[in-house]
């Protein structure tokens, strides 16, 4: 087979021409993120297509990321933080009004609402959890959607513990010193709490997810793995505390990606009056059990559209009509209407119809077993064209580390393959989605075993014939950045470069630099996995396992990127190993945006990253040539 056409940087990382499309709830109009001024704004369209699309937001700073219909057409809202500092605001766009302005219903200087949701019974109104009174609380207030008027519904119970209400009760979800998760019922004459249930907080690094009240008001629909490594749904009877399984798989786990990033599809599957109607579970592939018989039938129509998983889905209040968008490898975001009264279904748009699928590098699951006998699910990316034979390769290592690698479009993974390298992605022990087993066989084992599963994945991908041993890389973001950090510092013969995105350098400050309202919950994820950094032996473990304090071993060349604004990773993290390896005189380029943040968002970064990467890895490792 003829290598593919290059791609360039721009191709793979510009803005998409349009997206993550919902219709309405009267099933009228359909809005969709597209580009002004090279920022992703919101778009309405009639279904029908009539009218041309219009433009309903002005974002010249920053793309607008997640938006949602209320329950009155004439509504959209959509959250924007500034420059990436993930202080997240709520805006309300008035579409009867076209060129009115969008109005900041949340108008607190640093103040963060991290949900909304429709007030059950109340409609017009969201009910929103926001820290405006001190920032280490979050207080449940509502507003009227249309006047914008804002009203206090109860106060915090205290740091590290959320209120919520189903019916006229009050509920506190939260953690135990000890770091469990427990939910508790709130006198509304004492405020005293009596405990219902309470989870074992090891189970949960990130907490009970989903975590849903059901349409009757009288239960919660969670991700249990009680008794089992697998994590099903339950409902918790909010009376007597009674767990009951409501759906299970028996090899899978929920898929619980969206509780790391939003912006991916929830587990459960529901319609607009909440009514549960399917349950995604994640594997190699995407599995949706449909709960509804009604939805079965919605369901097996979807799939016929495309050889993808189903992705995003929205539907009007009755039903019939469906937006849907498909996760692929090689043809992302591919989005269909479908109308189930009439069987009608059309294509209304690829993201990225300048990408040619074929190509694309097709993403395979490969499971690679480590030292100690965990089987690692993994993703291997071959280039097109090329003869998979000792070839340069990126290992490419996730987030987190609560997270996981799916399959589905990577970008960069794309680009990489593109040029002619291999790609692999590893899910290393501590990755979530694979039993609660497989997570918790990383506590104690950041810079251990940890990494020991990347380097088994190298040596795998050198023993398959795959990978040439002297032009590896190494690349990664967040937890990924870290990793890659590690790669450099504590195994430095095996990687031939480095890239590390808003990377840990030192777990101790790391931690000390935690905004004041994530603290408490560090107790059952950080704390729990490397240890407190108060506590002085566990502080000097955690230096021994921090990048920084094996600088001196450095001696491939590491690119480094950062956002100026990251509220999670902060500079520092990057500066302290950046200072460190220029006074060795170790080759060292380091990147930083001003506008962003944990995650790089604005397309000309995200291709001025990509491109520098590209280069960086081209310089150090090879790979094609004939571009650019």
């Amino acid at each position: 087979m003829a290598l593919p056409d290059l791609y360039t940087v721009e191709d793979l990382f510009g803005s998409p021409e349009r997206a993550r499309a919902s219709i309405s709830p009267d099933g009228t109009r359909i809005a969709f993120l597209a580009p002004w001024k090279n920022r992703l704004n919101i778009w309405v369209q009639d279904l029908d297509g009539a009218d041309e699309p219009r433009c309903v937001t002005a974002d010249e700073t920053r793309s607008v990321q997640n938006y949602e219909w209320t329950d009155d057409p004439r509504w959209l809202l959509y959250t924007q933080d500034s420059g990436g500092d993930e202080n997240w605001h709520l805006f309300r766009v008035d579409l009867d009004t076209p060129g009115s302005e969008a109005v900041d219903l949340t108008p607190f200087p640093g103040a963060r609402v991290v949900s909304f949701e429709p007030s059950r019974g109340r409609p017009g109104r969201m009910t929103l959890s926001m820290n405006a009174r001190t920032a280490a609380e979050f207080d449940v207030h509502e507003v009227d959607v249309a006047t914008g008027e804002l009203v206090m519904l109860a106060r915090s119970p205290g740091p590290g513990q959320g209120l919520f209400q189903v019916g006229d009760e009050w509920f506190v979800a939260g953690l135990t010193a000890e770091g469990d998760q427990e939910i508790s019922r709130q006198d509304p004459g004492t405020g005293a709490r009596h405990r219902i249930l309470v989870w074992e907080g090891a189970d949960y690094p990130v907490g009970v997810f989903p975590f849903e009240p059901t349409p009757d008001g009288t239960g919660l629909w969670v991700g249990s793995n009680r008794g089992s490594d697998r994590t099903r749904l339950v409902r918790v009877d909010l009376a007597t505390g009674e767990e009951t399984e409501v759906d299970s798989h028996p090899v899978l786990d929920l898929d619980m990606r969206a509780q790391v990033f939003p912006v991916l599809p929830p587990p459960l599957i529901r319609d607009r009056r909440g009514e549960l109607l399917g349950v995604r579970y994640l594997g190699e592939r995407q599995v949706i059990h449909a709960l509804d018989p009604g939805f079965a039938e919605v369901l097996a129509n979807l799939e016929k559209l495309s050889e993808g998983d189903v992705g995003a889905l929205s539907c009007d209040d009755s039903g019939r009509r469906w937006i849907v968008s498909f996760t692929h490898d090689r043809d992302p975001g591919a989005t269909w209407f479908y109308d189930h009264a009439t069987g009608e279904h059309r294509l209304l748009f690829r993201p990225y119809p300048h990408l040619d699928p074929e190509s694309l590098a097709p993403m395979r699951p490969v499971t690679v077993t480590a030292r100690d006998g965990l089987e690692l699910p993994s993703y291997l990316t071959l280039p097109v064209g090329v003869e998979p034979s000792g070839l340069p390769m990126v290992l490419m290592v996730h987030g987190g580390p609560w997270a996981r690698d799916a399959w589905g479009f990577n970008a960069g993974v794309q680009l990489l393959a593109n040029r002619g390298y291999a790609v692999l992605q590893v899910n290393f022990r501590g990755s979530a989605g694979f039993g609660k087993a497989h997570m918790q066989a990383a506590i104690g084992e950041f810079a251990g075993k940890m990494h020991d599963d990347l380097i088994d994945a190298v040596d795998w991908a050198v023993e398959q014939g795959y990978a040439d041993p002297d032009r590896v890389g190494i690349f990664g973001g967040s937890y990924g950045g870290y990793a890659a950090l590690v790669g450099a510092a504590f195994t430095p013969d095996r990687f031939a470069a480095a890239v590390d995105v808003v990377g840990i350098s030192n777990l101790a400050t790391f931690m000390r630099t935690q905004p004041e309202f994530v603290r408490p919950a560090l107790v059952n994820n950080w704390y729990r996995y490397v240890g407190d950094p108060d506590v002085p032996e566990q502080e000097a473990d955690m230096l021994a396992r921090s990048p920084i304090s094996r600088v001196d071993d450095i001696t491939a060349p590491l690119m480094v990127v950062q956002g100026a604004n990251d509220a999670r990773v902060v500079r520092a993290e990057s500066d302290q190993i950046v200072d460190a390896l220029r006074a060795r005189g170790v080759a060292t380029e380091y990147i930083v945006f001003d506008d962003e943040g944990h995650d790089l968002v604005n397309p000309e970064n995200l291709i001025t990253a990509f491109g520098a990467a590209e280069r960086f890895f081209t310089q150090y490792l090879g790979g094609r040539k004939d571009h650019g």
